[in-house]
């Protein structure tokens, strides 16, 4: 999407924009994205593989060992190595003060898409705010007991971790680890299983402010490196042909598990699902890219 496009969607849209702006493309100005993330840093490049595991065991999910000055890693594709294996990923985006808006019948779910991921037989992973897992409990425990996804941090409040965030209000940094960990509570709370010490900055946004005040919860921060462009899009071919346009093996595709800000997402997947498997591409979760790297 082009810097024009995106400023007229900004502009129209600014009342939802605290959702997943993140998916319409770069990353705000002072704030490090995917296309930042792509190059060399203190946290290190997102095709660098895992350095370190979780815990023994063998259900225990890879991590990342902290970057210089223990900064929380980033991990943003896996490696061409493993072969034509791509991983799908959904932000299920609510904010802290939307709890209003869903009582009021804005849907802040995508219940069809989840289901079409089961019938395909698609494991992914979804990227859960907090707010979402109270908001819509069954859904969570339905999804964190279901073996083909695993259910990965987004926050609780989807507030940003840097200034300058789509409009997002910013947590201050001594708030960032404690909302990380608050999130982990609410899909404790609603008894999701599967979930995994992955985050995603809401907005895509992180600097090394946000990557030290991240450090306490001990996660490896995911980004992508395909950017599907479902938020807010009216055009599901669209979507699934920006998507099919930027798989490389081992990719990361984020997407979005919300009705009211990516109404197409679960046609697009009817599209891209079947033509990524003709090219010989299998579906795995961000658990299992990270594993690969290694």
């Amino acid at each position: 999407m082009n810097s024009s496009v995106r400023k007229v969607i900004i502009g129209v849209l600014a009342p939802l924009l605290p959702l997943c702006l993140a998916a319409c493309g770069t990353a705000p100005p002072g704030a490090a994205g995917p296309a930042a993330a792509a190059g060399p840093s203190a946290a290190g490049s997102p095709s660098a593989a895992p350095r370190s595991a979780a815990p023994a065991g063998p259900s225990a999910p890879p991590v990342m060992a902290p970057g210089p000055g223990g900064l929380t890693p980033v991990f943003a594709r896996g490696s061409a190595k493993g072969g034509k294996t791509v991983a799908l990923t959904f932000d299920a985006d609510m904010t802290a003060d939307q709890g209003a808006r869903a009582a009021g019948g804005e849907h802040f779910d995508n219940p069809a898409l989840i289901g079409t991921l089961r019938r395909l037989k698609v494991d992914a992973t979804v990227f859960m705010t907090g707010r979402w897992a109270e908001e819509y409990p069954d859904q969570a425990r339905s999804i964190g007991a279901d073996p083909r996804f695993e259910i990965a941090n987004h926050s609780y409040s989807h507030h940003a971790f840097t200034g300058d965030c789509y409009g997002l209000p910013r947590l201050d940094a001594d708030q960032a680890a404690g909302d990380v960990r608050r999130a982990f509570d609410a899909f404790k709370a609603a008894g999701a299983r599967n979930v995994v010490p992955y985050f995603r900055f809401p907005g895509g946004c992180y600097d090394d402010e946000a990557l030290r005040a991240l450090a306490p919860a001990k996660v490896t921060a995911v980004q992508w490196d395909v950017v599907s462009g479902d938020a807010f899009a009216t055009d599901a071919d669209a979507v699934a042909q920006q998507v099919l346009d930027g798989v490389k093996p081992g990719s990361l595709v984020v997407m979005h598990c919300t009705r009211s800000a990516a109404p197409v997402t679960e046609r697009a997947i009817r599209r891209i699902v079947p033509e990524l498997r003709a090219r010989g591409y299998r579906f795995v979760k961000v658990s299992e890219l990270m594993a690969g790297a290694r």
